[in-house]
């Protein structure tokens, strides 16, 4: 069991690009905040969603659950998702232990 961290999920709208930037730490106790941040971003309909995750220091089956629903919604839709990083060291082994990083597209850039 890890310590209990906030977490913190922004939402900014950049030009075309829908930002979710997380923080902090994410697990089962936050599911509600994603579950809040995707339906805005499928709300916006934006071309792009990117996803910050260079700040993530926990990350567990939550997280993983919600990109890979998200992934889905979005090609479903026509619309890209991005994550964005440099991802941290729990974010990178989650995606290759379960062996979903091929799904997304990583950069390294930030949006807008």
């Amino acid at each position: 069991m890890h310590p209990a961290c906030d977490l913190s999920v922004r939402i900014n709208r950049r030009e075309q690009i829908f930002v979710l930037t997380v923080r902090g730490e994410v697990d089962y106790d936050d599911a509600g905040d994603f579950e809040r941040a995707w339906e805005a971003a499928d709300r916006a309909a934006m071309p792009v969603t990117a996803v910050d995750l260079a700040e993530v220091t926990f990350a567990d089956s939550t997280l993983l659950n919600a990109l890979i629903r998200a992934r889905h919604r979005h090609q479903a839709d026509g619309r890209a998702l991005v994550l964005v990083g440099p991802l941290r060291a729990a974010v990178s082994r989650l995606l290759e232990i379960s062996g979903t990083t091929e799904l997304f597209t990583v950069t390294d850039a930030r949006p807008g």
